[in-house]
C-alpha cells in the first residue's frame, strides 16, 4: 500500500493530516474515507472486510478483526490526528430486533471499542469520534408515533429498545470516561438511520429505506411487497452525505457530545415506500405482516446540534431517496443480468 505523506490543506492551514477510519469496509466508513481523500488527507482504513462495491481510496488498509487486541495495535501503531470509531456489529431492525444476535452484537462491539479506544490512548492519538446511535433513547419516550422524544438529556433514565441500544449506550460512557480520566479529545454523535448508496440492501443487515428500495425496485407495476408490523411507525432517515458534514463539524469543534446527527423530516414506513413508489413511478400495493418493528416512534432532536455547531442537516428527504434508489435499481438489475 502507498505510505508517501505529504502537506495537504485543510480549514484554510497547511498541515500534515493523519487520520484512522475504523470500520472502513462498511457504508458509512467507506463514504468517510472518500471524503476525507477529497479533502486531501492521509488516511488509513481499517476493518474486517474491504469495502463490497468498489475500491477503498484510503492510502492503506488494514484488513483485520479489531476485536483482537494484536490487530488493533497493528492498525495504531503510530499518532494519528484524528480517528474515527465506526466498526460494529450491526445491521437493520431483522437484524437488531430478533434478539438472536444480542451476544454477538453486545461482544463484537464492546471489544472492538475497548481495543481502539485504549490503544489509541497510548499511542496519544489526537481526537477520536465514536458512532453512536438513536437506538439509546428509553422505549418508553418513543411509543407516540407523532411526538417522540429523542433529546439528548432524555437518555436517563436510560432504557434502551435493544442490546444493539445497551452496547452503544455503555460505549457512550466508556469514551466519555476517556476524555475525563485520561484527557483525551472525545466527541460522540448518536446517528439517526442513515441511508445511501453503497450500504447492503440484501443481506439481511439492511435498513429500512434500503430494504423498501429493493422490493420496490423488484416488484413489478401494481404488484405487492410484504412491510412489518401496520406501516404507521415512524422514522427520520439522514443521507450519508449530511452524516458526514455533521461527522466532520462535531469532530472539529470544541463540543464533545453526545450529540444527535439526524434528520427531523418524519415519516412512516407506509410513507417512505409511497415516496419510494413515486420516485419509481410504480403503483405498489402493502401487506402488512408480524416482524421486528422496534420503538413505534424515533425522529431527531436537532436544538442542541444548532446550538453548539451552528449546523443541522437541511437536505430533504426525497433528494437522498432518489440517489438511493437509482443505485439499488442498478445492482437488482445487474443481479438479474448476471443470473441469465
Amino acid at each position: 500500500m502507498r505510505w508517501a505523506i505529504s502537506p495537504v490543506r485543510t480549514d484554510g492551514f497547511a498541515v500534515t493530516k493523519r487520520i484512522l477510519v475504523c470500520g472502513a469496509g462498511g457504508f458509512i466508513g467507506s463514504h468517510l474515507v472518500k471524503r476525507l481523500k477529497a479533502e486531501g488527507a492521509w488516511v488509513r482504513g481499517a476493518d474486517l472486510k474491504l469495502p463490497r462495491y468498489e475500491a477503498s481510496d484510503a492510502d492503506d488498509f488494514i484488513v483485520g478483526d479489531l476485536r483482537e487486541q494484536d490487530v488493533v495495535r497493528r492498525v495504531i501503531d503510530q499518532r494519528f490526528d484524528e480517528v474515527y470509531q465506526l466498526a460494529a456489529d450491526m445491521g437493520g431492525a431483522g437484524f437488531v430486533f430478533t434478539g438472536a444476535h444480542d451476544a454477538d452484537i453486545m461482544h463484537n462491539s464492546a471489544m472492538i471499542n475497548l481495543n481502539v479506544l485504549d490503544t489509541a490512548r497510548h499511542q496519544g492519538c489526537g481526537r477520536i469520534f465514536y458512532s453512536s446511535s438513536a437506538c439509546i433513547y428509553p422505549q418508553e419516550n418513543q411509543q407516540d408515533p407523532d411526538n417522540p422524544n429523542c433529546v439528548e438529556a432524555s437518555a436517563y433514565p436510560a432504557h434502551p429498545d435493544s442490546e444493539y441500544g445497551w452496547e452503544k449506550l455503555f460505549s457512550e460512557r466508556l469514551y466519555l470516561t476517556y476524555g475525563r480520566n485520561h484527557g483525551m479529545q472525545v466527541r460522540v454523535a448518536r446517528y439517526h438511520n442513515i441511508f445511501g448508496e453503497l450500504g447492503s440492501w440484501s443481506d439481511g443487515r439492511e435498513k429500512a429505506p434500503a430494504a423498501m428500495c429493493r422490493k420496490i425496485a423488484q416488484c413489478p407495476d401494481g404488484g405487492t411487497i410484504d412491510v412489518w408490523g401496520d406501516g404507521q411507525q415512524t422514522r427520520s432517515f439522514l443521507h450519508v452525505s449530511e452524516c458526514l458534514e455533521g461527522t466532520l463539524r462535531l469532530m472539529r469543534s470544541d463540543f464533545t457530545g453526545p450529540v444527535n446527527i439526524g434528520s427531523e423530516e418524519m415519516v412512516t414506513i407506509d410513507g417512505l415506500i409511497d415516496r419510494v413508489a413515486a420516485i419509481a413511478g410504480k403503483r405498489i400495493n402493502k401487506n402488512h405482516i408480524p416482524g421486528p418493528t422496534g420503538v413505534r416512534g424515533r425522529n431527531s432532536d436537532n436544538r442542541l446540534i444548532k446550538e453548539k455547531l451552528g449546523w443541522a442537516p437541511t437536505a430533504a428527504l426525497n433528494d437522498g431517496l432518489e440517489r438511493t434508489y437509482a443505485w439499488i435499481r442498478s445492482q437488482v438489475e445487474k443481479g438479474r443480468a448476471d443470473a441469465s
